[in-house]
Order: C-alpha cells, then structure tokens, then sequence
C-alpha cells in the first residue's frame, strides 16, 4: 500500500463504481486512454496497460454521443476479462452527450467553461446583471436534469475546470483570473450541493503552474467558507514529455499534496498513457519525505521567508536521477511558487556532475515560472480527440527550435483547451482536423487548416518572420 499522508484535507467522499474517493481512503492514481473510443478493442486494451500499470480510473474522451454509447462495449469488454477499474467519460461542448455517457459511465467530467457556454470567441463581451443572472439559470436547467440522470444510475461526475476554456462570460467579469477560474467551478458546486448530490470530484488545472496551484488554494478557500468539501482531483495540464513534463508535474501536484491537498492524481505526459502511472505513485510516495525536506530546506535558510534573493540551498538523495528530479522539484515547488526564493541550489550524495546539477535547478525554476533558460513548450498528452501525430509532431517541433531560448510553444492535439491555452504561450500548434493544423500567435489564429505534412514549416517561418 502506497504510504499517504496523515494531514489530508478532510473532504466528503465520492463513490466511483467500486471505489471512493476522498475521506480517508488513499489518493487514487489516473490516466485517459489516446484512443478512438469507438475503437472498442483499442481503448480496451489500452485500458488494461493503463490499469496493469497501477491505474485505478481509467477516463475516455467523449466528444459524441456514439463515442459515449460505445463506452457499453468498452466497459463490457474489460468486465469480461476480469478488469473492473471505473471508466470516465470526458465531454466538452456538448450537455446531451454527458446525459447519454452517465448511463454507462461510473463518473462523468463536464467542462463548465463549455457545458452550457459555446465555445469562446475572445472577444470582450458585456453582460449586464440580468444577462448573468440568466446565464445561471439556464446552467441550472440544464445541469439539474443531468444530476438527477447521474442519481439514477449511481454515477459519480467530475466537475472539472481548465484554464484555457474559461467561458467569455466568466472572462467578461473576472478576467484571466484565480477568482474566475474558482467561480467557474462554484457556479456548479453550488447547484450540487443544493441539489444533495455528493459524489463529486472537483479539478482545477492550467499548463501554467502557478496559477494551478493559486486557483486550488483559492477554491479550498472559498469552498471551506461556504460549507462545501468535495473531493479534488489535481493535475498540470499539458505538461509535456520526459524530464521537463515530470518536473512541471512534480512542482504543480507536488506542491499541493505536500499541503494536504488531493485525492487523485494525473500526471498528464505527452507519452504512452501507462507510463503516466509510476510517476504519479512516485509523487504520493515522496510526500512524507519532501514535506520534511522542506521544512530542514526552511529552517536551514534563516533568511529565506524575508530575502527572496537567497537561494532555496537544497541536499537531495534518491535512488535514480528520476527519483531525484522528482524529489527536487516536490520540494522546491511550494518556495518558488510563493516566491520565498529566486534561485536554486541543488547538492545531493548520488553520482551526478554539476552540470546536471544545475540543469535541474534550472528546469524547476523554469516550472515554477521563476527563470526560463530554455525553449517552453506546453504540450497535451493527446486523447481520442487527437487528429495527428502528436508525438512525433512534438520531436520535429523541438529539433527545430530548442535553440529559442525563453520561448513558449504550445502544441495541442485539438481546440477544448489549444486557443485558451495561447495566452500562455507565444505560438500555438493546434488540431484544426483530420490531418489538419491551425497556427497561433498567442491567443489569435494566423494560418488555418494547413496540411499536417507543411505545419511544422509553417510554424518555422512564422517565428523567423516574427523575429526579423
């Protein structure tokens, strides 16, 4: 049994076919399949690496209601062969499709940026108090009928919130905020809770870590004042393959856990979803000793809760460079997040050189947006959604611009979160279709639909353009 914390937040707990989630049980560990989920034999397959490796909820994309039907077959498919792991469907932009999925489901995640909201424009949009007012009331019709679906078939829902698809409505009022980002969320918990409906999972994630972890802070906050404690589930979204994607998971998730706070987990790669699983369980394992290594790393650096320009003086041990790199980062991550330090000073008792030393101190402090040393790219771990070939698309991408230092690059396998996601990034690769790719200057669309084949050269000479 993974060792878990003894200072979790305490939160109601949320039945999930045959597990719960919250309370005193342990934190669950999670991946989402890549698959086409009408592709009944791959995502059950899938499924089965994801659940062998560890994973103990499995979540599908839903983006229609033949993908949310197909979720029968799938389901019964792994029950057969002896696999009973719950399965979550994951819908955006489509309310009727969620009603269908929670018949076969055992949890639902809804988006509220895109639930009942369309799609976001960007454009800066007036609402009056009754237009809002109204706004709410239509979230409700439509929510409520759903709840009592989800009551009838003992299905859990994951009320789960991304930066980057912030609805113009919630933009218009609290901008590109924390605030609107948790009053996005509360907006449904609120009808939750006075409806009675208590198996809910909450998650709040962004690319960007900071504002990942400031938004959770300000929804336990704001949850806490109002009576409400459902179970929440964290992550980092898009945080990108290899080191540079464990780090930013590590220092995001790692933060919040050594806190107290989460009770699942998903380390989003862009990798092979299985391989998402060990780096998830090596984050609940390290909790204990990374709380503790912090406050040594506190006490050790008298002056570091009032001088921001002393360096966090760190001395780390771990059985494997990833191991290290995990712990480092989990360690660091809530310092540099609050910005008690701007520097980073890493010793450890393994075989490493100074170099990969200080390349490590230098990649947390890029996650935790402090210092960036090197080319940023934000990158999803792709999902049945995904119409290219994503990783190699992100290998051609980094061979061409590893050089740009401080640059960030987002490359995203279709629209939920691509265009949201721009506003923290400086260009943007995004799935327009099948084998088609938009470009993006920040937060504006420059070159639409181009084949998948001639994108990568297209976003090359977009960036020497820019530069000239």
């Amino acid at each position: 049994m993974t060792p878990q914390p003894n200072f979790r937040r305490k939160t109601t707990v949320a039945h999930v076919g045959n597990i719960q989630i919250g309370g005193d049980n342990p934190i669950r560990l999670q991946s989402m399949t890549t698959t086409d989920t009408n592709d009944t034999d791959a995502c059950v397959e899938q499924a089965k690496r994801i659940i062998d490796a560890g994973g103990e909820l499995v979540r599908l994309t839903t983006q229609g209601t033949r993908e949310a039907e197909n979720l029968k077959n799938i389901s019964q498919q792994l029950r057969e062969q002896g696999y009973d792991a719950p399965l979550v469907a994951d819908v955006h932009f489509n309310a009727n499709v969620a009603d269908v999925a929670a018949r076969y489901a055992e949890k639902v995640r809804i988006n509220p940026g895109n639930y009942v909201d369309p799609a976001r424009t960007f454009k800066q949009l007036e609402y009056t108090d009754d237009d809002y007012a109204e706004e709410l009331r239509k979230i409700e019709r439509r929510f409520v009928p759903f709840l009592q679906i989800c009551r009838d078939h003992h299905t859990a829902i994951r009320i789960g919130v991304n930066h980057g698809s912030l609805s113009d409505r919630i933009m218009s009022r609290y901008g590109d905020t924390p605030a609107g980002i948790v009053e996005s969320c509360m907006e449904f918990l609120r009808i939750c809770k006075r409806e009675h409906f208590d198996d809910v999972v909450i998650s709040i994630k962004a690319s960007n870590t900071v504002v990942m972890v400031e938004s959770v802070r300000l929804l336990v906050k704001t949850m806490d004042a109002e009576g409400i404690h459902y179970p929440l589930h964290l992550g980092v979204t898009e945080a990108g393959e290899g080191e540079d994607g464990r780090i930013k998971s590590a220092v995001g998730i790692g933060t919040l856990l050594t806190e107290g706070i989460g009770d699942t987990i998903r380390v989003s790669l862009s990798e092979e979803p299985e391989e998402e699983i060990p780096v998830a369980r090596q984050l609940v394992e390290l909790i204990p000793e990374c709380t503790a290594l912090r406050q040594m790393a506190e006490q050790g650096n008298g002056d570091l809760c009032r001088i921001a320009d002393d360096p966090i003086r760190l001395h780390v041990s771990a059985p494997t460079w990833g191991q290290l790199q995990l712990k480092a980062a989990m360690t660091a991550g809530p310092l540099l997040i609050d910005r008690r330090a701007h520097q980073l000073q890493i010793s450890t008792d393994n075989a490493c050189t100074p170099e990969q030393l200080t390349g490590l101190a230098d990649a947390i402090l890029q996650a935790a947006r402090v210092k960036f040393t090197k080319t940023e790219y934000i990158s999803c771990p792709g999902c049945g959604r995904t119409l290219y070939d994503l990783r190699t698309t992100i290998r051609r991408i980094k061979e061409a611009t590893a050089h740009l230092t401080g640059l960030k690059i987002a490359i995203m396998g279709c629209i939920v979160n691509g265009p949201g996601e721009m506003a923290d990034a400086d260009y943007g690769y995004v799935g327009a279709g099948r084998g088609k790719i938009s470009l993006y200057r920040q937060k504006q669309c420059v070159e639409k639909n181009i084949p998948e084949e001639e994108a990568v050269e297209h976003l090359i000479k977009l960036i020497e353009a820019d530069k000239k």
